[in-house]
């Protein structure tokens, strides 16, 4: 079968679409609407930088509007919602549990040889949770022998509970965002299936999750997905699949790559952008691989606050800004809960030629945030475009 050509403005619709970006509140609004969205990304990713609201809460906000941030913890104390790893940690529908149990077999077989009084403490923690029921760290004593070394120098019983989450023998909701450890029993409804998929079972679902909510997705990319899971058959089960017309390959005009995948459903399927603006996390699922948004979007993007202070072009936190289907700035930010004020440390705007109606929903998208930071004030520090940071002061 013959690859479906796109071009590269159908290709920003179709990525758009499956990431939910492409008109405002697209699974609607309340609680609800929060569940439907986990259910069709099949995770939201869970990051604890709180220089501006959490990313997980971030990425829910841009596209349910009116989002509360205590509905997620809501959805997962119904049970409909739970919290493992994909390629990196986020909450999933729980009527997805049964994909979660390769990871944690895979998360067993990473783990180095344990010794005896290490087996011995898990067993203890084990028990204990199963007496008393949910626990959280700073109920264990503090058995640290000797000064902590650094952010991933934990201690025993610290450790023991995150081996025993790891490896499935315990889950974990959340408080005030601090883990709260109980037995799996306890959190997963008795009607959700809770055997171990095959291989090729696990592969199809990573294909179609990867997809659905990438759109149009490199193999490494679905791959990344299944990265703590050793016996995947990924690439296997891909070709098969476009071979039952089940997943089309496609090629991007004027984009030389290797091949790249979609689902069929969006082979005639129109999709029209509303043309809003997006102050976006840059770990919302849009923006984690920087390949796809050099690729598709032009647009070079790098989250540096894992890059050291020297070597930084454009700031701390830099929140990607997209307009319609393209990146148009991105902003350094930093909410200042007590005195309410967001502060843009770096409002860096990219080389185009943007309308008055661009900065005014750029201005609009501002404002949204910053009221979703809890904050009533926006003070921009620093610019490389005077003339559109003005208009956007006096609008704000």
């Amino acid at each position: 079968m013959k690859p479906l050509i796109l071009t590269p403005s159908q290709a920003r619709k179709i990525i758009l679409h499956a990431a939910g970006l492409y008109k405002p509140a697209p699974f609607g609004k309340g609680r609800e609407a929060v569940y439907k969205l986990i259910e069709h990304l099949g995770f939201i990713q869970i990051d604890a930088n709180y220089v501006v609201e959490r990313a997980h809460h971030h990425a829910i906000f841009s596209r349910v509007p009116d989002y509360k941030p205590e509905w997620l913890e809501e959805l997962e104390a119904d049970g409909r919602i739970f919290e493992f790893f994909t390629f990196v940690a986020g909450y999933m529908p729980m009527d997805d549990f049964r994909y979660s149990l390769p990871v944690k077999k895979g998360m067993s077989l990473r783990r180095k040889p344990l010794t005896q009084a290490e087996l011995n403490l898990m067993q203890k923690v084990l028990e204990r949770i199963e007496r008393e029921g949910p626990l959280m760290v700073k109920d264990f004593d503090n058995d640290r022998e000797v000064a902590s070394s650094g952010w991933w120098d934990w201690r025993p019983s610290k450790m023991a509970l995150e081996r025993l989450y790891l490896d499935g023998s315990l889950m974990i909701t959340r408080k005030d965002f601090q883990k709260v450890y109980d037995l799996p029993g306890n959190l997963i409804p008795d009607d959700i299936d809770t055997t171990m998929p095959t291989p090729e079972e696990f592969a199809r679902y990573v294909i179609q999750r990867s997809l659905q909510s990438l759109g149009i997705a490199y193999a490494k990319e679905i791959v990344w997905r299944a990265r703590y899971v050793k016996d995947h058959v990924i690439k296997k089960e891909l070709q098969k699949l476009v071979t039952e017309g089940a997943v089309c390959q496609v090629v991007i005009e004027g984009l030389t790559t290797s091949p790249l995948y979609m689902l069929p459903g969006y082979k005639n399927k129109k999709i029209e952008l509303a043309g809003e603006a997006y102050v976006l996390s840059p770990f919302d699922i849009l923006n984690v691989f920087r390949h796809r948004l050099k690729d598709f979007f032009n647009f070079d993007y790098q989250i540096e606050c894992f890059v050291p202070e020297a070597k930084r072009k454009y700031g701390y936190f830099s929140l990607p800004v997209l307009v319609e289907d393209t990146f148009v700035a991105r902003m350094d930010s930093k909410a200042d809960r007590k005195q309410k004020v967001l502060t843009i440390h770096n409002l860096h705007f990219e080389r185009l030629k943007l309308s008055e109606s661009t900065i005014s929903r750029i201005t609009d998208a501002i404002k949204k945030y910053a009221v979703f930071n809890q904050c009533r004030q926006v003070d921009i520090k620093k610019t490389n475009n005077k003339q559109y940071t003005k208009a956007i002061q006096a609008a704000l």
